[in-house]
C-alpha cells in the first residue's frame, strides 16, 4: 500500500542512559586489560553506588514522610492526627511538590510542554474519539500555587489542574486489517465528493480550515532540522492511498510513544473535607496520539456539539435542496437522489464511526488500567528514587572510565566521548549530562582539573582509598563472618 509524504516528528534527545547498570558495568570492566585493575574498577562501581545512595537517603526519606500525609489512601487520617493548621498543611504540600519535582529532574523526567502536546495530539492512532477532562472534578490551587513560586516556560494550559511528565521515546506498531477504519475513510472521501458535486462543501469549509491550521503547526515543527534532535516517523491510515483493492489487506501503522508517563493531580473536594490526597500515576509505552487515555477524570465521550450542528445543517440544507428541486418545472431525480444520499450517508457515517470509536476507547481504557499502568502513589515514588540513583551511578561510572582510559579532557570533549562510548558499545544514543557527572566526581574527590582546566582522574586504587570502606561493605563483611562462624 503506497504512502503519501512522510510525516516525521522532531523530538528533543533524552538525557537518560538507556542501558541497564549491570550490563554497563560488566561491559566496561571487560574492556580493561589487567585483572587487578578490573577488580579495582568493580569495587569502585560498588562504592560509588553505596555512596550515592547515602547522599540521597535523607532527601528521599523526607519526601516519603511528606507524601504519607498526602497519600490518597491513608493520608487524611495522618493529617487529622497531626492536628495541623491549614497554613501548615499548605507549606508541607508545597514542600512535597518541591521534593517531587527535584526527583523528577534527577530521573530525567520532563514536563510535557505545550508544543509537545500539540504535536502529539495533531494525529490519530488507535483512539479516534474526542476525550475531554471534567475540570470541575480537579483541584486548581495546588499546582497553580507551586508554579507561581517556581515558574517554568512553555507550560501547557492545563498545568494548574494536572501535570504530565514524560521520559524516553519508543515506537509502537500495530498490524491489522483496519477494515472499518478504511471504510470510514472511503465514506468520508465519497462524502467530500458529493459535497463538491452538490456545492454544499462551502458550509463545512470553516471546520476543515481549522483542522488544517492545527496540522500546519506540526509541519512547521517537523521542518526545523537539528542534528541533536531525534526524528521519529508517524505512519497513519490518513496518509495512505486507500482503495477497495487494498481494503482487505493487512496494514501496519506506526506511532511514536512516550516510554514513561507520570501524571500528578489532586481531586477537587469541598472545603469542609480534610482530604488533600495527591495522586501520582505511572504509565508505560503510551502512544503520543493516544495521550488522552492517561488524563485524569475523563468525561464519558459522546457526540460533540459540532456533530449535532452538522446533523441539523445537513438536514436543513438537504430539505431545502429537495423542496427547491420539487418546485422546479422539471424535477431532476438525480439531484434529489444525490442530495438525499449525501445527507443520509453522512449521518450514517457519523453514527457508525462513533460506535466503533467508543468500542476502541473502552478497549484502550481497559488496557491502560491493566497493561499500561505501572504503579501509583508510594510505589511510583520508590521507583523514582531508585531511578535517580541508577542514573547518577551510570553517569559517574562512564565519565570516570573515559578519563581513566582516554586521558585528560575538557568538559565538551568528555561529553562527546561519553556519548560516543554509549553509541559504540551499546548502540544507544542519549544527550549525556556531563555537568552533573563531573560535579559528582569532584564531590567524591576522584576527579580534578589540571592547569589548563581539563578534567583528569586519580588512579583506580587511589579512588577506592579516597571513597573509603562504605557502611554496606562493613555490613556485608559482618554477615559473611556470622555465616562462616555460626
Amino acid at each position: 500500500m503506497e504512502r503519501k509524504k512522510k510525516e516525521v516528528i522532531r523530538l528533543e534527545r533524552e538525557s537518560v542512559i538507556p542501558v541497564l547498570k549491570p550490563k554497563l558495568i560488566m561491559t566496561l570492566a571487560n574492556l580493561i586489560e589487567h585483572g587487578t585493575d578490573r577488580a579495582e574498577f568493580l569495587k569502585l562501581c560498588k562504592r560509588v553506588e553505596y555512596t550515592i545512595r547515602a547522599w540521597y537517603f535523607l532527601q528521599f526519606e523526607d519526601m516519603m514522610q511528606l507524601y504519607s500525609l498526602f497519600d490518597p489512601v491513608s493520608g487524611a487520617k495522618k493529617l487529622e492526627q497531626q492536628n495541623l493548621s491549614p497554613t501548615e498543611i499548605h507549606v508541607l504540600e508545597q514542600n512535597f511538590l518541591t521534593f517531587l519535582f527535584q526527583v523528577m529532574d534527577k530521573s530525567n523526567f520532563k514536563i510535557t510542554s505545550e508544543d509537545e502536546i500539540d504535536v502529539a495530539l495533531s494525529g490519530q492512532y488507535l483512539l479516534n474519539i474526542p476525550i475531554k477532562v471534567d475540570e470541575s472534578k480537579l483541584d486548581k490551587e495546588l499546582l497553580k500555587t507551586y508554579f507561581a513560586d517556581h515558574p517554568r516556560e512553555n507550560l501547557p494550559d492545563f498545568s494548574d489542574k494536572y501535570i504530565i511528565f514524560r521520559r524516553g521515546i519508543g515506537i509502537d506498531k500495530t498490524t491489522d486489517y483496519f477494515v472499518m477504519e478504511k471504510v470510514d475513510m472511503l465514506i468520508g472521501r465519497f462524502w467530500g465528493f458529493l459535497l463538491r458535486v452538490t456545492r454544499l462543501d462551502k458550509f463545512f469549509d470553516k471546520s476543515r480550515g481549522q483542522h488544517k491550521k492545527d496540522l500546519k503547526k506540526n509541519d512547521d515543527l517537523n521542518s526545523e532540522e537539528d542534528q541533536d534532535d531525534l526524528f521519529v516517523e508517524r505512519i497513519r491510515l490518513e496518509k495512505m492511498d486507500i482503495s477497495f483493492k487494498n481494503l482487505l489487506r493487512k496494514t501496519t501503522i506506526q506511532e511514536p510513544t512516550f516510554d514513561r508517563i507520570i501524571v500528578v493531580y489532586r481531586e477537587a473536594t469541598p472545603k469542609s473535607k480534610t482530604d488533600r490526597g495527591i495522586y501520582i500515576k505511572h504509565f508505560k509505552n503510551i502512544p503520543m496520539a493516544d495521550l488522552e487515555i492517561v488524563l485524569p477524570e475523563k468525561k464519558n465521550p459522546g457526540l460533540t456539539p459540532k456533530d449535532w450542528v452538522t446533523f441539523l445543517v445537513s438536514a436543513v440544507v438537504g430539505l431545502v435542496a429537495v423542496l427547491g428541486s420539487v418546485k422546479m418545472p422539471k424535477i431532476d431525480l438525480w439531484v434529489i437522489f444525490a442530495v438525499l444520499s449525501t445527507v443520509v450517508g453522512y449521518c450514517a457515517k457519523t453514527y457508525f464511526t462513533f460506535q466503533q470509536n467508543m468500542a476502541a476507547y473502552q478497549n484502550l481504557i481497559t488496557q491502560s488500567m491493566y497493561d499500561k499502568q505501572l504503579d501509583s502513589g508510594k510505589g511510583t515514588l520508590l521507583h523514582l528514587c531508585d531511578d535517580v540513583i541508577q542514573q547518577e551511578v551510570k553517569e559517574i561510572i562512564i565519565s570516570f572510565f573515559i578519563l581513566m582510559e582516554q586521558g585528560n579532557a575538557t568538559r565538551q570533549d568528555l561529553d562527546l566521548r561519553c556519548e560516543g562510548l554509549i553509541k559504540e558499545e551499546f548502540g544507544e544514543s542519549c544527550n549525556f549530562d556531563v555537568d552533573d557527572a563531573v560535579g559528582k566526581l569532584e564531590k567524591l574527590g576522584i576527579v580534578a582539573r589540571d592547569s589548563l582546566g581539563r578534567y583528569f582522574c586519580v588512579a583506580l586504587k587511589r579512588a577506592n582509598e579516597i571513597i573509603g570502606t562504605t557502611t554496606e561493605e562493613l555490613v556485608l563483611k559482618a554477615n559473611q563472618g556470622v555465616m562462616t562462624n555460626p
